[in-house]
């Protein structure tokens, strides 16, 4: 089934959101890292927690992304 030019364009939003999490969920990760070794363990998992909350929004936009490439979501305009 062939998508949309806007259903396209959602699912593209869609997978670049998921992307800009994915990337910005490692840099987390990198500074969770940093804080843990400088003793600061508190401030490291509250960020750890963030880090988490962006995988698992990162993975329910690659959910949707999925749902717009099956048809089961469209954008109409």
């Amino acid at each position: 089934m062939s998508l949309t030019k806007p259903n396209q364009d959602l699912r593209r939003d869609l997978k670049q959101a998921a992307a800009l999490l994915k990337w910005s969920g490692v840099d987390l990760l990198q500074v969770v890292t940093k804080l843990s070794e400088a003793g600061q363990e508190n401030d490291a998992q509250e960020l750890m927690r963030i880090a988490v909350s962006f995988q698992e929004t990162e993975d329910r936009l690659a959910a949707l992304a999925d749902e717009v490439k099956g048809g089961q979501i469209t954008r109409t305009k």
